[in-house]
């Protein structure tokens, strides 16, 4: 090789070596990744390959020779007695790693063609942050992390907080019983934490690996209580008193007795194919996981062997790392579209090149929010970070710095739904973007329709999930009044539905057309607007024509309607769309008493401060139209007699109450009466 050719390989070996501390060092330390760990791992093998190439290429303080990582500012050093070391870690994602790797221990030991297969440990590659966890006398005095392998950080403080792990091991009184494992966060809790942090505005975290260490490394310990994490055993630092098992599994099975929490995916195995098909197990089983793995171990299982075969760089040749396919990747965003969601959030979706991640291949990945896509800096035509794990819907994490050509516009959010094309607006101190057209729009008629015949709404018996999704599904049911068109032989002639059925289902379809006002407004599903709310503006209203006709102001005098809740129903109202099928239901029969309301000056309220208990079956109004007309004359409804309560309305079949009343000498009326006191 000539001097050029040796320069140009020097230097492109010192590059490497730059971008992999950099890299090393916003993972390890800044607990902020700019690039996936699949991209991590590419460079450090082209590294590896070509200092194997050029031997007079190594150095002592390369990233190949060393475990990198740092003590953060804030937290204490801690010297490791017993070196926290990698292990080698096999990319072959095939049954082809699992071969080499049992091929390889046979040279290493001797073993002949026809000698027994070599014993295993395997068990699950965690993807989280390790930890050393000491005990002296069996208490726990020290928890600390890998730094980079000589020297860690001192992390107590939160590790403490950790429910699974044991402040005192009982029957243990060794001086020193060093135990190591790893720190994680369940995928549940890390989606959760993520749902949190974008409704706060705050910056969310990657992957739960990223997460977990951020939350290990706090200085302030509450942090930590706030957000769980879990912990698995799998080792041993210094041990001092304490007899070490024979071997690898019994090691693990011995902590799990002294209290440790120890996965239970773990096995014995024998051989290079039983180790391959332990990793296809294992890979089938990922996706229903709790937590994140990003491969398998294996380690030779006899403690006499593994100081047989001892270390080769700083990695012992016991034990390899065995992966699966990325869960991130690399790759361009081309696109954003807008997916409007069955309760109308607007979410940008990112349209990728698509990327094999996560064991599938991926061209559509969720972006969340407006604001998320700001914190993280994407633009249309940048390199971006693509993540799926498990069932999680695939997202982009952020973007590669330094890829952007020239300057690109941010992307914005339409002002009209790109299905139904109502207006886009977005609560103040929001993320979210909503469609405004909720009994309109195609893409929330299913969710519409749902909550429309949901039992505190109009209470549709019969019309669940999978009977809407046909009637939506099959173009039967567009708007909410078409429920009110269907008849018995259209709904006997759709799948698991008979004439009974369907007849059962016009004849709840009938009754819920008497309804009461707020029944009927809450069942029109618009945000905010709850059971409480839709009685409240009932009773100050009493006629929809005023709430549909009121002013931001007006809705403000209603009783616990404040400025977010009044704009959401003027909005609503605001829709020609949404005024439409509220006449047309109304039109179809759907109908309720209603009143002046206190919203008209001077409103009378003769049962103002008086307490009403409801039995029986009265001859013309419903329970749920009697209570509407009590409160809109300011009086109480309650569901059980006492002391304080002032009448009793009975009707046919009335049962344990009326006899209560009679008790206490309350005072009993009919329908006719309560008529006669709301008149008075």
């Amino acid at each position: 090789m000539n001097a050029h050719a040796r320069s140009s390989v020097s230097a492109h070996a010192a590059e490497l070596r730059r971008l992999l501390r950099h890299h090393a060092h916003r993972y390890y330390v800044l607990d902020a990744p700019e690039i996936p760990d699949a991209e991590y791992d590419k460079l450090f093998a082209e590294l590896q390959a070509l200092e194997a190439a050029h031997p007079e290429l190594l150095r002592p303080d390369s990233p190949t020779q060393r475990v990198i990582g740092a003590v953060r500012e804030g937290l204490e050093p801690v010297a490791h007695v017993v070196p926290m070391l990698s292990i080698k870690t096999e990319t072959d994602t095939s049954s082809a790693g699992a071969l080499g790797f049992d091929a390889a221990v046979r040279n290493a030991l001797k073993l002949a063609p026809d000698a027994p297969p070599v014993r295993y440990a395997a068990e699950l590659k965690f993807d989280g942050l390790a930890i050393n966890l000491r005990y002296e006398r069996g208490a726990l005095r020290q928890a600390a992390t890998r730094g980079d392998g000589e020297t860690g950080e001192d992390v107590t403080h939160t590790v403490g907080t950790i429910a699974e792990i044991p402040r005192h091991l009982h029957g243990v009184d060794a001086p020193v019983l060093e135990v190591r494992g790893e720190v994680f966060m369940r995928r549940d809790r890390f989606e959760a934490l993520n749902e949190r942090q974008r409704e706060a505005g705050a910056k969310t975290f990657v992957n739960p690996r990223n997460a977990a260490a951020g939350i290990v490394r706090q200085l302030d310990a509450s942090i930590a209580r706030q957000r769980p994490l879990s912990f698995f055993a799998y080792g041993l630092g210094e041990v001092q008193g304490w007899e070490i098992p024979p071997s690898h599994s019994a090691l693990l099975d011995a902590l799990a007795a002294l209290g440790f929490p120890v996965e239970g995916h773990r096995a014995v195995v024998h051989g290079g194919e039983e180790l391959a098909q332990f990793h296809a197990r294992i890979a089938a089983a990922r996706d229903a996981l709790p937590f994140d793995i990003d491969g398998v171990v294996y380690k030779v299982d006899e403690r006499a062997l593994q100081l047989q075969l001892g270390f080769k760089s700083r990695e012992p040749r016991w034990a390899v790392a065995h992966k699966y396919p990325a869960q991130e990747q690399q790759t361009r965003l081309n696109d954003i579209e807008i997916q409007v969601g069955r309760t109308g959030k607007l979410t940008p979706v990112a349209k990728l090149e698509p990327v094999f991640v996560g064991g599938t291949t991926v061209s559509n990945a969720t972006l969340h929010n407006l604001f998320e896509l700001r914190r993280k800096g994407v633009r249309i035509g940048d390199t971006v970070i693509v993540r799926r794990a498990g069932d999680v819907i695939p997202e982009v994490v952020g973007r590669v710095p330094g890829r952007r050509r020239g300057y690109v516009p941010n992307f914005r959010m339409p002002k009209a739904c790109p299905v139904c094309g109502s207006a886009v607006v977005r609560e103040k101190g929001a993320n979210d973007h909503r469609c405004s057209g909720g009994l309109f729009c195609a893409a929330q008629r299913k969710q519409a329709v749902l909550h429309f015949a949901s039992r505190r709404a109009m209470d549709i018996e019969g019309l669940g999930d999978k009977l809407v999704d046909q009637l939506v599904d099959g173009g039967l049911i567009d708007t909410l009044p078409d429920l009110y068109r269907l008849d018995v032989a259209t709904l006997a002639a759709l799948e698991r539905m008979a004439d009974k059925s369907a007849a059962n289902l016009v004849a709840a379809l009938e009754r819920s057309k008497q309804a009461t006002l707020a029944r009927f407004l809450y069942a029109l599903g618009i945000r905010h607007v709850g059971e409480s709310t839709a009685k409240d503006l009932a009773r100050h209203f009493g006629r929809l024509v005023r709430i549909v006709d009121a002013s931001v102001e007006q809705l403000l005098e209603v009783n616990d309607v404040g400025p977010v809740v009044a704009q959401s129903i003027h909005t609503f109202f605001a829709q020609p769309h949404n005024r439409e099928v509220v006449e047309q239901l109304r039109a179809a029969g759907v109908h309720w008493p209603e009143h002046d309301g206190m919203a008209t000056p001077g409103a009378p309220q003769p049962l103002a401060g008086k307490t009403f208990v409801l039995t029986g079956t009265l001859p013309s109004w419903s329970r749920e139209e009697a209570k509407a007309a009590i409160e809109a004359a300011g009086g109480k409804v309650s569901g059980s007699v006492s002391k304080k309560t002032d009448y009793v309305v009975a009707g046919a079949e009335a049962g344990s109450k009326l006899d209560k009343a009679r008790e206490l000498n309350v005072r009993v009326l009919d329908e006719a009466a309560l008529r006669a006191l709301l008149e008075a």
